[in-house]
Parts: structure tokens; C-alpha cells; sequence
């Protein structure tokens, strides 16, 4: 497949002050794309961004746009070519960035991730990424900066599963400096409800019963692990195909009832799962 971020005409000059990844001078041959991608797969905010670009470029950044979806659960670090492949075609849009910093993460390039999540947050105000850059800062073995982060005003704003995400990293977060009562601490936001289940529920459950055994609290943990069996029945996740319980009465209205989460298309439910290396990051180290 020829480099059809040029094809027959000369390849621009470097701009050394660029650093993205997709300007560096080693940068490979963009991804092959497979034959029934046509990039009208893509929503419609993002293909409502794309029409800012020309005729030639934008369909070639809304197919690599697809594959960068399409293989980041299976293939991060190919999913992660097919987004550089976008930015040389786009790069000065939220969309590209954020698919760059999303799979840069799925692929362990933490640096990258921090550097493209931290353009996209800037270009369109989201924060929704806020979790995924803290726990880019514990990839870099960055703990104290992810707490730092944590603390911030944009933070204290968040609530659902962002703020759920945001729990368990910096519950892991404080493990990695050995402060394990603050690590349980971090968890009991108001998303840890025994009697709720949402799409986090047990991975979040989970993480509080292990922080709660490294403080010696046993007992409770032992429950806690229970309750995330169950809210794994719930959900109709983990072991459990069909769900058993379908809603719950009386949720807050900032968060997703179970028949919503169960009725989003895989990679919709940006509470996001990220696969589980990051899950494993999350709530703590091994």
C-alpha cells in the first residue's frame, strides 16, 4: 500500500517544534485498511469535524479513524499507528487528537498519551480523560502527579463514572507510595454503592475490597468481593452472559441506569474500558 499520507506529492517540511509522534523523522508506513471500511462508520460529531477537511484527506483520516477503533481492544499498538496515520491528515482536530491520546494509552505509550490528551482537553474543553492522564502519570511512574492532578478544580466537578474511574486511579496511585489507608480512602466516593450496579460497579468493588484487605479490614472485603460477584450477575458481565437484573429504582440522575450501560455499542460506555492491562493499573499494581 503506498504512503497515501502523501502519495505523489513531496513530503512536507519537519517542523521540529512538532512533537507528535506522527511528526518524528522514523515514523512508519501507514497501516494497511481493511477492504469494508468506507469511514462512514464514524458518528456524526465526528465526521461533522472531519468536514473541515479537504476532499482528499478527509476520507483518509475517517477510515483510519475506524481501524484506530476497531483494533484498540484487540491490537492497541496497530490501533495506535492507524491514529498517527489520522493525525498526519488532521491533526488540528480534537477528534485526532483524542483518538491519538486514547490509543497512544492502549498501547502503553504513556508520554504520547499524556501530550495528545492534554492538546485534545485544551482544544475542546472535555474532561473527560482526566482519569486516563492521571493514570498515565502512574505509567510513568509518576504517582505524586496523578494525586496532584486529582486535586484539581476540574476534578472536584466530576461526577458518575469519570469520577468512579478517577477513584480507582488514585487509589492505585496512593498504593504505589505505600499510603494504603489514603488508597482506601480515595474509593469511597459516592459511586461505591453496595446496592447499586453500574458499569464500573465491579471493578470498583473489587478495588475497595483489596484496599480494604491491605489495611486488615478482612471481613468487610471479603463482602465487598461478594458484591462485586453480584454486580457482575447484574450487569450480565464477566461469567455472566445474560443479565439478571436489568434497573434500580430510585438512581440518581448524573448516573447511568443498567439498561442504559447494557444498551451502549462496545467502546460507547467512556467510563472507558480501556482493556484490562489498565483495569489491572487501576485500584493497584500487582
Amino acid at each position: 500500500m503506498p504512503d497515501e499520507s502523501y502519495g505523489d506529492r513531496p513530503r512536507p517540511p519537519r517542523n521540529p517544534r512538532d512533537l507528535r509522534r506522527s511528526n518524528s523523522d522514523d515514523r512508519t508506513r501507514s497501516p494497511e485498511i481493511d477492504e469494508d471500511v468506507t469511514g462512514k462508520e464514524l458518528d456524526r460529531a465526528a465526521l461533522l469535524q472531519l468536514r473541515t477537511l479537504d476532499d482528499v484527506n478527509r476520507p483518509w483520516v475517517a477510515k483510519h479513524l475506524v481501524m484506530a477503533g476497531r483494533l484498540v481492544d484487540v491490537a492497541p499498538e496497530v490501533a495506535f499507528q492507524h491514529a498517527l496515520a489520522a493525525s498526519r491528515r488532521g491533526g488540528r482536530l480534537g477528534i485526532v487528537r483524542e483518538a491519538v491520546g486514547l490509543t497512544a494509552y492502549a498501547a502503553g505509550d504513556f508520554a504520547e498519551a499524556l501530550r495528545e490528551l492534554r492538546t485534545y482537553r485544551r482544544i475542546s474543553g472535555d474532561q473527560t480523560h482526566l482519569p486516563v492522564l492521571a493514570d498515565c502519570e502512574r505509567g510513568l511512574d509518576r504517582p505524586e502527579k496523578a494525586i496532584e492532578l486529582s486535586q484539581s478544580e476540574e476534578v472536584a466537578g466530576l461526577t458518575g463514572p469519570v469520577r468512579a474511574e478517577m477513584a480507582m486511579v488514585v487509589s492505585g496511585a496512593y498504593t504505589d507510595l505505600g499510603d494504603h489507608a489514603s488508597a482506601v480512602t480515595a474509593l469511597e466516593v459516592p459511586e461505591l454503592d453496595i446496592n447499586r450496579a453500574f458499569s464500573f460497579s465491579p471493578r470498583l468493588f473489587t478495588a475497595y475490597a483489596a484496599a480494604l484487605e491491605t489495611v486488615g479490614r478482612d471481613d468487610e472485603a471479603q463482602r465487598w468481593r461478594e458484591q462485586a460477584f453480584a454486580a457482575e450477575r447484574a450487569l450480565g458481565t464477566g461469567a455472566f452472559e445474560d443479565p439478571e437484573i436489568l434497573d434500580f429504582d430510585d438512581e440518581p440522575a448524573d448516573l447511568p441506569k443498567v439498561k442504559d450501560v447494557l444498551g451502549r455499542s462496545k467502546g460507547g460506555d467512556r467510563g472507558r474500558e480501556q482493556g484490562r492491562d489498565q483495569d489491572r493499573r487501576r485500584g493497584g499494581r500487582a
